[in-house]
């Protein structure tokens, strides 16, 4: 049941005396983007006529230009809690749209809402959690990141070992004034890094409250002097930052996943779905994935998954099995990292195990790993996986497949092309 109507929005923009607002949307690589528009544009904005250049929208520039229009989703509207209280600053969600108000194939919202509506149909949900690590780094006297880690801490520790906590804690503060419900929040296992956790939520409202997470952290950290980055791997001699998605899929108030009498507390749809995921993980991984520097995170010895497990004892395979904590059964994918689109990754992770249960797919690797497959090692062995998963093209759309395709293949060629500091000590005296 939606909370706000076009007069709620109204009438919290005149009480509130918001002045500016921030129509945001993602493009296909999940970075965020906004159209700033005035409260005295608010009928247009209620009405979704704002529009912008479509290129922006699918990262690649074509001889044709799109003119799309951006249709707020009211449930969205926040205000800022670090902008002034004068003149206030709020943002709606929005789906973007044609001309003719039909939704844009390269929206990735649109692409998760889409296959949302088709498990709906069958009478599932699907809530995801979010585990969000990240590193903060020390920033010089022009406010740019420098490669000096914002503390020596370790995980749990407190101040003032953990010169991160006050920023930590402004984030948690912020977020609940934005409405999110913060589980946890912790120094992680590594120097500068740290942990955020917050309650899970259906599919498409998890993947907007990433989104804002993300964009939250990186501003209070500036406030306080650091610089956040979600980058997967930023430092070659420290465990990396992922992004673990907690799955979980219900039937009329069910849980699908449970079952007391399996060995593991799953039931056979949970494995369902576990084998669909894991029949597609090679393809989704580029998603899941997205950079040169992914892969220097996963299969670095640092607890990160490297090949395509599960289990429901260890807690550095792919997928763990849990069934403890009083959440009910769930599954946690431990590849992602926090550079992923995450509408492309959430949608593509359920409609691979909704396949995997729609065609009751088996395991075959084992839980003990004697039968594991690699992911992919590399960008250039992930791009290749994804080009060779038809599956993903249904899902995603042609569109956007291209759009992958093409910008990270020339990621990968511009790397190759990169003579790095490590190659230069390695070589220069020597050859």
């Amino acid at each position: 049941m939606a909370r706000y109507t076009n007069m709620d929005i109204l009438k919290m923009v005149e009480e509130e005396d918001v002045e500016f607002i921030r129509l945001q949307f993602v493009d296909v690589f999940g970075m965020m983007k906004n159209l700033a528009v005035t409260s005295s544009q608010i009928e247009k904005i209620l009405a979704g006529r704002c529009n912008f250049e479509g290129t922006e929208l699918e990262c690649i520039h074509r001889d044709v230009h799109r003119e799309y229009f951006l249709k707020p989703i009211l449930d969205t509207f926040e205000i800022f809690p670090w902008r002034p209280q004068q003149g206030k600053v709020a943002r709606l969600f929005c789906n973007v749209v044609d001309s003719e108000n039909r939704p844009v194939e390269t929206d990735s919202r649109y692409v998760l809402q889409k296959v949302l509506s088709e498990i709906e149909k069958e009478g599932y949900t699907f809530h995801v959690g979010p585990e969000c690590e990240f590193f903060l780094f020390k920033t010089d006297e022009e406010g740019e990141p420098t490669t000096e880690l914002s503390d020596q801490g370790e995980c749990f520790d407190i101040g003032p070992v953990d010169t991160g906590e006050n920023a930590r804690r402004e984030m948690v503060m912020f977020m609940e004034d934005m409405h999110f419900e913060v589980d946890s929040s912790y120094h992680s296992n590594e120097a500068g890094q740290h942990e955020i956790d917050f309650k899970y939520d259906n599919a498409v409202n998890t993947a907007d409250n990433i989104v804002t997470f993300k964009m939250l952290v990186r501003i209070v950290a500036r406030r306080h002097g650091y610089h956040a980055t979600f980058m997967p791997k930023p430092d070659s001699h420290l465990a990396g930052s992922g992004m673990h998605l907690n799955l979980s899929l219900e039937k009329e108030g069910n849980n699908v996943f449970e079952d007391a009498k399996d060995e593991n507390g799953i039931s056979k749809e949970g494995y369902y779905f576990i084998a669909g995921i894991l029949s597609h993980i090679e393809g989704m991984t580029l998603i899941n994935n997205p950079l040169v520097n992914s892969y220097k995170r996963l299969g670095s010895g640092f607890r990160a998954p490297f090949s395509e497990s599960w289990s429901a004892e260890k807690r550095d395979t792919l997928i763990r099995i849990a069934t403890k904590g009083g959440n009910g059964a769930r599954l946690e994918l431990r590849s992602p990292d926090g550079a992923m689109n995450p509408y492309l990754s959430i949608a593509l992770i359920l409609a691979a195990g909704m396949d995997g249960i729609r065609k009751k797919k088996e395991i075959k690797e084992t839980a003990d790993g004697s039968k594991e497959k690699q992911l992919p090692r590399t960008l250039e062995e992930a791009i290749e996986s994804f080009r060779k998963d038809d599956f993903i093209k249904e899902v995603l759309g042609e569109k956007i497949c291209e759009a992958y395709i093409t910008e990270k293949t020339k990621e990968w060629n511009e790397y190759m092309m990169n003579v790095s500091e490590w190659e230069l000590k390695k070589y220069l005296r020597k050859i």
